[in-house]
């Protein structure tokens, strides 16, 4: 059995080949170029993605208790209420942002990894730069392409398998639907409360808070429905 990189012999009783130091059964691979292990960044991207969108939901279903509280503050007339439902609302969102750019370095340094092992294997021809595997994710507009060309180029060349190329254009659908439709409902709830009054004192105005709770967890739930 030869080795793939530099055609040594290689036995089945060692794990690397004696000459390169290639793993015997890897694909071949430039010995001169060094690579970094994605196992441990992979992983730790996948529980941060993963905890990102709990703590997402988490922070939706916030607006279930605004409503309660916005209607409490509607029976008491008590502002105090109305701002306990604030705090609320506050202290959900803190978690999701500390958890969300955790994810965000952490897809992006596995990203530039991988993106940058693919120079160690002959033949892989990626179409960008390993910078790019940075860049991409931070520049406007460029954004919404590059990275999905990046990890295109370095699933293609290094899991290749029938319908993998698939996969990952549903991820990055996936991926640009959650940014537009958050993106949206974002804007569409500041200029909500924008045009709520700032010091309720009566039960209909308080009432509108609710509303706008309840409006808030729709587009949480179904971002890309106006509720009625």
């Amino acid at each position: 059995m030869r080795c793939a990189t530099c055609g040594g012999e290689t036995s089945p009783r060692v794990s690397d080949c004696p000459v390169c130091g290639t793993p015997v059964g890897a694909p071949a691979v430039h010995p001169e170029v060094p690579t970094r292990s994605v196992r441990g960044v992979g992983l730790a991207a996948s529980v941060a993605v993963g905890a990102t969108t709990l703590c997402y939901l988490l922070g939706s279903l916030t607006a279930l208790v605004g409503r309660s509280l916005a209607e409490r503050a509607a029976r008491t007339e008590d502002q105090d209420t109305l701002l306990i439902a604030g705090f609320v609302e506050l202290a959900a969102s803190v978690p999701y942002l500390l958890v969300y750019l955790t994810a965000v370095v952490l897809v992006i340094v596995w990203t530039y990894r991988v993106r940058q092992n693919l120079d160690a294997f002959p033949g892989s021809a990626p179409g960008l730069g390993a910078g790019w595997a940075i860049g991409g994710w931070l520049i406007p507009l460029v954004n919404f392409v590059v990275p999905y060309r990046v990890v295109a180029d370095v699933t293609r060349a290094s899991v290749w398998r029938p319908g993998t190329g698939r996969l990952v254009g549903v991820w990055w659908a996936a991926w640009l639907v959650f940014l537009v439709s958050e993106r949206w409902a974002e804007r569409v709830s500041a200029r909500e409360f924008e045009r709520l009054p700032e010091y309720p004192t009566i039960r209909s105005e308080f009432l509108q808070y609710a509303d706008q709770y309840s409006a808030a967890l729709n587009r949480s739930i179904l971002p890309m429905v106006e509720p009625p």
